[in-house]
């Protein structure tokens, strides 16, 4: 069991507010901007979504960004792609990071303020997603690097918009827009930027004024499918993902 106060200020990368009612918003950031993903990111995200999964006093949970976006740019750095103990570290916190998601048992809001061009998994674990007409998803860094997109947006992307668009989404780096992605399923509603807060503090404290055991048990009944697909597919995925690192690898030290 952990208490706010004793994580409140333990996430470089997270600001943590909560509300009397129990509303936790939680705002990735970079030095107060638009989160910069790393590696160092990548280890810290782990451990936070298990802080709030593990806080009782949470009652719903608000995940937002900083900035212009959501999360769509990514530093190589404290990564390790290309050697076996490197890339264990990034297979073992990209399994974590989903189960983690998926422990957060309360109802999860993904308020997105810009552009998802990354980890767009994470928002797909949510129960409502909220998007601004500034936002849109793409999975850009895997084809970029050369590897294969194997961390979740394998699995949840055709889940969620059907099975070709999912494919073709992840195979042509689509850009999907905020109204697109609505009539496609992935997004509840798009709201103007300077009421995305505001309506996602609404939709929250209703939820919070339900029985604590019933929103509780409905995020738990309603996550089901997602945690077995996440919990099939997630280490073969990731596997893949590493093997296609080592032979980008192999490459550059040929070509180097």
């Amino acid at each position: 069991m952990t208490r706010f106060t004793a994580y409140r200020d333990s996430f470089p990368n997270a600001h943590l507010t909560r509300s009397d009612s129990g509303v936790l918003e939680v705002a990735l950031h970079t030095d107060g901007g638009t989160l910069v993903f790393n590696g160092h990111t990548h280890e810290q995200i782990v451990d936070l979504f298990h802080a709030i999964g593990s806080d009782p006093d949470n009652r719903v949970v608000i995940l937002t960004g900083s900035g212009e976006a959501f999360m769509e740019s990514i530093s190589p750095e404290g990564f390790d792609f290309f050697t076996p103990q490197g890339y264990d570290k990034i297979y073992r916190e990209g399994k974590k990071v989903l189960m983690n998601i998926l422990d957060i048992e309360v109802p999860l809001i993904a308020a997105l303020n810009g552009p998802v061009r990354l980890h767009s998994e994470y928002v797909l674990l949510a129960d409502i997603v909220l998007a601004t007409p500034s936002t849109v998803f793409q999975d850009k860094p895997h084809f970029d690097f050369g590897i294969v997109p194997g961390d979740g947006v394998n699995l949840l992307w055709p889940e969620v918009i059907g099975s070709i668009r999912g494919r073709y989404f992840i195979l042509t780096r689509q850009e999907l827009d905020a109204e697109t992605a609505k009539e496609w399923g992935a997004v509840n509603e798009v709201v103007p930027a300077d009421k995305l807060l505001v309506r996602a503090h609404e939709i929250a404290e209703g939820l919070a004024k339900l029985p604590p055991l019933t929103s509780r048990y409905t995020r738990i009944a309603l996550t089901q499918k997602l945690r077995r697909i996440v919990d099939e597919g997630i280490g073969y995925g990731l596997a893949l993902e590493g093997i296609s690192a080592a032979e980008v690898a192999r490459s550059m030290t040929a070509n180097g």
